[in-house]
């Protein structure tokens, strides 16, 4: 490989097709460039999630319309590293700045890469006190909880919230950032993830494999769920009136929310959007100790297709993150 080859590619984890994690292979892309209002932002580590696995499968909200198809993308929306580059017009970051974000959702900016473009206010500064491994493990699980929670339901202290799948990427993350909004939080979890989930501040823990957790929990006012499933309808059963239920991972149709209706709880489902002001607020909670992120499993950018296949068992606790530099 050329001197002019190595300063014009990186290396790079390509899906150059929908299918199982073995599509996956790691090669060199061309070294992306920022434009205006962009960074350039040398990757250093990047955690992954249900989305990815889920885009390379050819389902997900980014891989819908057979996108994969097309000749392969790079995949990873989390990312933390160091701005190596700014375009015109850019002022709040220079280059050295280390920053963390959630680029380009649900459009793919390529996260699996030594080298990411996006727009600066995609990104902010890293947390301090956190490594660039455990920044990368909160950008779009953090930004999913808090737009669910702080802006979307309006959570108010005092105010009772179910946190499904409670240990995993978002849940583990929702329950902080819910105590934090002052709530008593409920999460359902495995037995063993209990004192994990007690851990990260939650109220009570329900085993959902013991019980059903409809039988056990009532007068919730929101419900955070990334499960889908018959959890929505027992999830309406518990809600207040007034309340809200946050999907996910899934539509809400016409027929699921005229059931909400009937029980005056509002439902719909949330993608999460790039946010500038909600990362700084996670920042905020981070650097105040109200917020960590937990990862799970730390593997290098050449075993993205180990780490698609951990995410997809369903068993990990917090996130799991491909550390992108060398050495």
């Amino acid at each position: 490989m050329t001197e002019q080859t190595e300063q014009t590619t990186m290396r790079a984890v390509v899906a150059a097709e929908a299918g199982p994690a073995g599509v996956l292979h790691l090669t060199r892309a061309p070294k992306p460039q920022p434009g205006p209002t962009e960074i350039l932002v040398r990757v250093h580590a990047a955690a992954i999630n249900p989305a990815d696995w889920k885009t390379r499968a050819g389902g997900g909200w980014a891989g819908r319309g057979g996108v994969l198809a097309d000749g392969g993308v790079i995949l990873g929306w989390d990312v933390s590293g160091v701005v190596e580059a700014v375009g015109r017009g850019v002022t709040i970051f220079q280059p050295g700045d280390e920053v963390s974000g959630m680029p380009l959702f649900p459009h793919f900016p390529g996260g699996y890469s030594e080298y990411v473009t996006a727009p600066a206010r995609h990104f902010a500064a890293k947390p301090s006190g956190l490594t660039h491994v455990e920044a990368a493990a909160l950008p779009l699980a953090s930004l999913t909880a808090y737009q669910a929670l702080a802006d979307f339901a309006k959570v108010q202290p005092g105010q009772r919230v179910l946190v499904h799948a409670a240990a995993g990427g978002v849940g583990h993350l929702a329950v902080q950032i819910a105590k934090a909004l002052g709530a008593y939080v409920i999460g359902t979890a495995s037995a063993a993830k209990h004192d994990f989930v007690r851990g990260l501040g939650a109220d009570e823990v329900v085993d959902y494999r013991a019980v059903d957790f409809a039988d056990v929990v009532a007068d919730v006012d929101v419900v955070i769920d990334a499960i889908g499933g018959d959890y929505y309808d027992r999830s309406l059963r518990i809600t207040k009136p007034g309340g809200t239920v946050v999907a996910l991972c899934y539509d809400v149709t016409p027929e699921m929310r005229a059931r909400a209706d009937e029980r005056r709880v509002t439902a719909d489902f949330m993608l999460v959007e790039p946010d500038h002001a909600g990362l700084l607020a996670i920042r905020a909670l981070v650097e105040d100790g109200r917020l960590r992120p937990v990862v799970d499993t730390v593997l290098p950018l050449a075993e993205a297709a180990k780490a698609h296949e951990l995410g997809e068992t369903g068993r990990t606790a917090g996130k799991i993150v491909l550390s992108v530099v060398e050495g």
